[in-house]
């Protein structure tokens, strides 16, 4: 009597061992193809064969490993993007993601939360609004510089005034642009500032190279927009709270203006400021 055909079929007719190893082997192949996670044999709890030890059944830790090139490419710049407004903050981001070398790894509407990322997730480059609230953008320059200093830091404006790029620059900034900046302009900055270069919005290069010709002679105070906009209220009385409210800026950022103005002028009080101001004629 002829013995009965075997059933047919993938994996039919093995042992339980063989039909094991079988089964690790190929789903070994399909992870090392999609570069997945090291292969797990998915052997259930209980089953017949889950006594079976196997060379290739083991759990491994995934590891973290930095981007390298791949078909002769780079990987992305990876980039941060924060800025207090959620509107202006998400057309930054979909700016960025247009172009293919750049990548945005992350997204914050304030100071701290922005440091946290840069000191988490170490962007290439950081583009962080100059007014981000909760924090100044000079601290957060020094921050930068001590915790993460291989990430490069953009300061975008609304006001592109010489005064504030001088001082992003003397604080360690890579560039310093405006949020008229169109998405090409922005992109180029990026890449640039990843590569190294520092970036300057046309508008304030003319005005800085000025404003350092004015500062070597110290001839007298000079005063951002914004930090004469914080002198006028202050001289009607406004306290730190009021300005913030009126300005649209954060209580730390106010007072660092504030620090700014004494410290320009020559004074350490709101009344002292006020006077020294009036005198020189700073105020009309």
């Amino acid at each position: 009597m002829r013995a009965p055909a075997k059933a047919g079929g993938f994996g039919r007719g093995l042992d339980g061992e063989a039909f094991t190893k079988l089964h690790c082997q190929v789903i070994s192949l399909v992870h090392r193809e999609t570069y997945l996670r090291p292969p797990l044999c998915p052997i259930q709890r209980g089953s017949p064969v889950s006594s079976i030890s196997h060379p290739q059944v083991a759990a491994v830790a995934p590891v973290y490993h930095a981007p390298t090139k791949r078909n002769g490419r780079r990987p992305p710049v990876r980039v941060l993007a924060a800025d207090h407004n959620p509107l202006f903050r998400d057309a930054m981001v979909r700016a960025i993601e247009h172009c293919p070398e750049l990548e945005v790894v992350a997204e914050a509407a304030d100071g701290p939360e922005a440091l946290a990322y840069i000191e988490s997730l170490h962007p290439d480059v950081a583009v962080i609004d100059v007014d981000i609230r909760d924090l100044d953008s000079e601290t957060m320059l020094e921050a930068v510089a001590r915790e993460q200093p291989s990430t490069r830091v953009i300061l975008i404006s609304t006001a592109v005034e010489a005064d504030g790029a001088y001082r992003s620059l003397a604080a360690g900034a890579a560039g310093f642009i405006g949020k008229t900046a169109d998405a090409d302009q922005l992109c180029n900055a990026i890449a640039a500032a990843a590569r190294g270069q520092t970036v300057l919005a046309p508008e304030v290069q003319t005005g800085l190279a000025i404003e350092i010709r004015l500062r070597a002679r110290n001839d007298r105070p000079i005063l951002s927009g914004r930090e004469r906009e914080i002198l006028c209220l202050v001289a009607e009385g406004r306290t730190a709270p009021e300005i913030a409210r009126e300005l649209y800026l954060g209580i730390a950022t106010v007072k660092t203006h504030l620090l700014h103005l004494y410290e320009k002028l020559g004074v350490s009080e709101r009344a002292a400021a006020v006077a020294t101001a009036m005198r020189r004629g700073l105020l009309e």
